[in-house]
């Protein structure tokens, strides 16, 4: 199953599935009871117990044309949103880091800084390089707390796709991700029945017209059971956070007038456009700090 969240006539957050051309609007089925009122129905849809398919009912809402509805950031209120540090290593040869996730575990990004798929990343600054990362990411579908690595895939609701914006230098990692508009994510959550294993999945990412990343999955440092296993026994995991793996090599710079795809096995594409409107020097001073990125970009061929 494909949900995804959009916007009603009011601005108001609304729960779609997506069959074919169309979505089916199933708000109602997650919202009648007035249950964790305050939460999207999204959230609403994933706190409650049993699969995601199993409590939309039968598809019987308005059928709207895919096309023609305004998408959300497909969980437009993440309680939390996990990041994984260097967690490929061809990533950490290209940026000549000493570390990996290993000895660097985990961060936060600030929730605000999600994004719909079709919506416009702003830059900041404009005497600052910023960079696409494109990676796979987890929804949690139920609380999770210490669960052995071989449970961790039962905690999933499902998987979508994730750009880890991220402007270079010294400042902590959570201040460089975390600008408003800086992890567009979506546009679908596919439940992990269609999804499939993540370790069966292969991620691209393109800058305009060139395939800057190309990787399978399977070559993460630590795979999805692993960082699902190692973040739980850190934090509570709720219904609704966002886990988002790592990024591959072949990050690079990003500027006004760009667009970002990244695609991923079974789970569709995320576009985005680049702006850098109303950019202003930054007033912090880690630009010359911090691991050095590729100067160049050379694109990878198809395969």
């Amino acid at each position: 199953m494909r949900l995804i969240s959009y916007l009603g006539d009011e601005g108001e957050s609304r729960l779609g599935v997506v069959e074919g051309d169309e979505i089916v609007d199933v708000t109602r089925h997650v919202t009648a009871d007035g249950a964790h009122s305050g939460l999207s129905p999204m959230r609403m849809l994933l706190a409650l117990p049993g699969s995601p398919a199993d409590n939309v009912g039968s598809l019987d809402g308005e059928r709207l044309p895919l096309g023609s509805v305004r998408l959300a950031p497909v969980v437009p209120d993440p309680p939390k949103i996990i990041a994984a540090p260097v967690n490929y290593r061809d990533h950490q040869a290209e940026m000549m880091e000493d570390y990996h996730i290993d000895a660097l575990g985990i961060f936060l990004k600030a929730t605000s800084s999600v994004l719909a798929s079709g919506g416009t990343v702003r830059l900041p600054y404009s005497d600052r390089r910023f960079d696409q990362e494109g990676e796979l990411a987890l929804v949690i579908g139920r609380e999770a707390s210490h669960v052995p690595v071989d449970d961790a895939l039962d905690y999933v609701a499902g998987y979508t796709m994730l750009l880890d914006m991220t402007m270079r230098g010294g400042e902590d990692r959570s201040t460089r991700k975390s600008f408003d508009t800086f992890t567009p994510i979506g546009p679908y959550l596919v439940t992990t029945d269609e999804a499939g294993l993540p370790d069966a999945m292969r991620l691209r990412t393109w800058v305009n017209d060139d395939l800057r990343q190309d990787a399978d999955v399977s070559d993460l440092i630590w795979d999805v059971p692993r960082l699902i296993a190692y973040a739980s026994s850190v934090m509570t995991l709720q219904p609704g956070d966002i886990i988002t793996t790592g990024t591959p090599a072949g990050i690079g710079q990003v500027a006004d007038g760009d667009r970002v795809a990244v695609e991923i096995t079974n789970l569709g594409r995320l576009e985005i456009d680049v702006s850098d409107r109303g950019a202003v020097a930054c007033p912090t001073k880690g630009a010359s700090r911090g691991p050095k990125p590729p100067d160049t970009v050379t694109p990878v061929r198809e395969r």
